[in-house]
């Protein structure tokens, strides 16, 4: 299937006919309670698997698992919901929940809320729809940063980047000192939106960068001209060949200490990195842009389990989230996974990574937390425009006028769309 095949499929609305899809063929059957996931790379695969394990061992009933390439789960989701999906499903915290809830596709667990324990206000908002009702259960966030080997900088002289100046200045002399300063790979579409986010939220600050991605905002106004043209002026420092190149490959480089930086989320390089040298590994927040805006902002998406509207084992189903409710099962998860950070207060962090340690620190220290670029807005609006916008700005950088302008056209279109 192609990429453009999977972005239509991305973008067919809840009223459309369920199409044939990777994820509906995965779906239902007998022998207990299903699970839609999405954790294809071999790291978060295996710590589900423990998860899972751990819940059957406790309530002796089976959890089968449909597990899908994570792009083409995230771009087939729109069919999927609404063909045959399976009983639990993970998914992501946010505007990408509240879309779907909306569309009368997901299962209120409103009820099941009311006896979690563990998690925060600002928790239960990002898993609430805009019906005022909770749909999703919450397991891990990560930030996203600006990682690097802490042996590189150590051996190169490095100074940490505070401000964008200092940020340019570093990208320039790894250059010269024959290091690719930006590893990046863009393959799957979404790994950019990461830069996008923060170099808009550093320069715009997060009420704007917000309301630029709710449709409220104009994309081709100065601001937004202004992000693409500092973006530009950064792209001569990163990896040529972005689109053609997927995360993987990218941070891949940064563990090769062939790149000197990369910006990703906490579980992407990491997973690249043998075990040996993942103490190596570290990060510093975005640098800042503008004063006003500081470094207030941090990226920090939530990933969770919702129930489809369809679930055809519902009571296994809830049974099965109470469990991944609780710190017990985030803490199974962690043992094979030191990639990401518990949401539930009970969770053992003792056993946490420096790694880990410092990411939460990022976040509790953080004014405002954003989710993402296409957790942030509609995914419509993300699959079939933000994600060819960007790529062809990799492309063809030269033409922001001309890029903004079509962005623009296209978000009126779809945000004054029913």
């Amino acid at each position: 299937m192609s990429r453009r095949t999977l972005l239509r499929g991305a973008a067919v609305g809840a009223g459309a006919v369920a199409l044939p899809s990777v994820l509906a063929a995965c779906s239902g059957g007998p022998g207990g309670v299903t699970m839609g996931s999405n954790a294809s790379d071999p790291v978060p695969k295996r710590a589900f698997a423990a998860a899972f394990k751990a819940y059957e061992k406790k309530s002796k009933t089976t959890v089968r698992v449909n597990t899908v390439n994570h792009e083409n789960f995230q771009e087939n989701i729109n069919r999927y919901l609404q063909g045959t999906p399976d009983d639990v499903f993970m998914w992501f915290a946010g505007n990408r929940m509240q879309y779907f809830a909306q569309k009368g596709l997901l299962s209120d667990i409103s009820d099941l809320w009311r006896d979690f324990d563990g998690f925060s206000e600002a928790l239960k908002k990002q898993s609430t729809g805009l019906d005022g009702k909770q749909y999703l259960v919450p397991y891990y966030y990560y930030p996203w940063a600006v990682f690097h080997r802490k042996s590189v900088f150590r051996e190169r002289g490095y100074d940490l980047p505070k401000t964008f100046d200092q940020y340019r200045a570093l990208a320039k002399q790894m250059q010269k000192d024959g290091l690719v300063p930006f590893a990046f790979g863009d393959k799957d579409g979404w790994p950019a939106m990461g830069t996008f986010d923060y170099l808009n939220m550093r320069a715009n600050g997060y009420d704007f960068h917000i309301a630029l991605l709710r449709g409220e905002k104009s994309w081709n106004s100065p601001q937004v001209k202004q992000v693409f043209d500092l973006w530009r002026g950064l792209l001569p420092y990163h990896q040529k060949g972005a689109n053609g190149r997927t995360w993987q490959e990218a941070a891949q480089t940064l563990a090769q200490k062939k790149a000197g930086m990369t910006v990703l989320g906490l579980p992407h390089p990491g997973q690249q990195f043998s075990a040996a040298d993942r103490e190596d590994l570290d990060f510093f927040p975005f640098p800042e842009i503008d004063p006003a805006h500081g470094q207030d902002a941090v990226e920090a998406p939530i990933d969770g389990f919702l129930m489809s509207k369809k679930a055809k084992d519902r009571d296994g189903a809830k049974e099965l989230l109470k469990f991944l409710a609780t710190p017990q099962a985030e803490d199974s998860y962690l043992k094979s996974d030191p990639n990401n950070i518990a949401v539930n207060s009970g969770a053992d962090t003792a056993a946490y990574t420096p790694l880990q340690k410092k990411a939460v620190q990022l976040v509790s220290g953080a004014r405002q937390i954003s989710q993402f670029l296409d957790r942030d807005t509609r995914p419509d609006f993300a699959s079939t425009v933000m994600i060819q916008a960007i790529q062809q700005f990799l492309n063809k950088p030269d033409d922001i006028d001309g890029l903004v302008n079509d962005i623009e056209r296209q978000k009126k279109q779809i945000f004054s769309a029913t």
